[in-house]
């Protein structure tokens, strides 16, 4: 399989993983042999990714912020950067509101099925709501707080924490900018040799990523069955135009909004950047974590697509902790859905309502999977919907997980291309060159 470009590689994992847990529900093969023999290669591969996670954030950033020279360059960028990712979040939540209120999924769902679901998935809601209460009673300025650690080799030992972890390496950046240059290189020596490092460790992960991906897939389809493949089947057929609904915002974010934004202000051929972001999309849609991809997404986006590392290393991680714009659109659609669902009427006020409170999760929600499920609560409390909702779209939220992560990691890359753009860290004719020399 080495010969196969990387995507390739990846597909026939997918596929075959796929197939794999299909034949194992129609053939009632032993669920526990996935679980026990499958799985822990699927689970190995992304502790892999994890493991590099915040090594590389903490040493990118750094160097990132250390490369610009300045401090005004750092305000300029960060700027753009955080005001590029609250449109994006902004036009992802508007869609995901608009196809909503058009197609009305929550008026589709029989009241058997919503009976089931609540019965099914009601442990699971009072475990995120218990989660989501303590977030509401920690006060508004709660989330300032959080991101300064009382100790910064927690905040490095928990991927949870990745927005400690951005803040230390923003602290880190800027005062290397204002020590004296002969004092600060050996640091910046030092991280950008780390930056090195871990890169190449990415490279070696990924000879093992159709592996991962295969007993992943496999795995989540087994799950999915379980004893009962039919019981499965039917709930997450009587949720279909829910999920479509989704997976329809989520494709006129990537088919329309990222290329319409890349016609505006990039001048580059989206077709081509999209076949770059090909191994990271399909890495992001099999293990649903932002902060997992980020290591590939980096290297696509420096190798390939020829963005400045300087712009790369400071836009990347910053967008895998803050920038979700997958998760807020289905956030959006998720929230009109179970009000819908249970009969209950949304004024404009309370969907504008929706768009802040999404706008403003997305920016606190962990880059992990079903993270954005917990952050949805607050959705729905602000807007006086009862979270025990949350129980009639758990069914299906993995494999739409799976799709708003692609959203997510797209949604990234294409906002450092923007910057990359406006900054000049972005050689127009050798990216349509090393593009399509990837492709083929």
């Amino acid at each position: 399989m080495r010969r196969l470009p990387l995507h390739t590689q990846i597909i026939i994992g997918l596929v075959l993983g796929l197939l794999f847990g299909l034949a194992s529900i129609q053939f009632g093969w032993d669920p526990t042999f996935t679980a026990k023999y499958i799985k822990p290669f699927g689970t190995i591969f992304v502790n892999s990714l994890k493991m590099i996670a915040v090594p590389l954030v903490l040493a990118s950033l750094i160097v990132g912020v250390a490369n610009l020279g300045d401090v005004s360059k750092l305000s300029r960028m960060g700027g753009k950067t955080i005001i590029t990712y609250l449109a994006t979040t902004t036009i992802a939540i508007t869609i995901g509101l608009i196809l909503v209120n058009i197609v009305q999924p929550g008026k589709k769902l029989p009241e058997s099925t919503r009976e089931n679901l609540m019965a099914l998935y009601s442990g699971d809601v009072e475990n995120r709501q218990g989660v989501a209460q303590d977030v509401r009673d920690a006060g508004p300025l709660q989330p300032l707080v959080d991101i300064v650690p009382q100790n910064v080799f927690e905040a490095f030992a928990n991927n949870g924490a990745m927005l400690q972890v951005v803040f230390v390496a923003l602290i880190i950046g800027i005062a290397l900018l204002q020590v004296p240059r002969s004092k600060g290189q050996p640091v910046i020596a030092f991280f950008d040799g780390l930056n090195d490092v871990i890169i190449k460790i990415v490279e070696f992960i990924m000879l093992l990523a159709p592996y991962g991906v295969f007993a992943l897939i496999a795995a989540l389809i087994v799950e999915i069955g379980g004893e009962n493949p039919d019981e499965a089947f039917t709930l997450l057929y009587a949720l279909l135009w829910y999920s479509l609904t989704v997976i329809a915002g989520l494709l006129i974010m990537v088919a329309v909004v990222y290329p319409a934004i890349f016609k505006i202000f990039v001048r580059v051929r989206y077709r081509k950047f999209f076949r770059a972001m090909r191994p990271a999309q399909l890495l992001a849609f099999s293990t649903s974590s932002s902060a997992a991809t980020l290591p590939v997404t980096m290297e696509v986006v420096q190798n390939d697509l020829k963005v400045s590392e300087e712009v790369a290393s400071f836009v990347l991680p910053l967008g895998a902790t803050i920038n979700m714009d997958g998760t807020s659109l289905y956030q959006g659609v998720a929230a009109v859905f179970i009000a819908q669902a249970l009969g209950l009427g949304l004024s404009l006020t309370s969907q504008l309502m929706i768009v802040l409170t999404a706008t403003l999760a997305s920016i606190g929600t962990a880059a992990v999977p079903g993270a954005g499920v917990v952050m949805l609560v607050i959705v729905l409390e602000a807007i006086g919907v009862p979270a025990a909702g949350l129980a009639l779209i758990l069914a299906p939220d993995r494999i739409i997980d799976m799709c708003r992560t692609v959203v997510n990691v797209t949604g990234d890359a294409s906002v450092s291309m923007v910057v990359a753009g406006t900054e000049g860290g972005l050689p127009q004719n050798e990216i349509r060159e090393t593009v399509l020399n990837s492709s083929n």
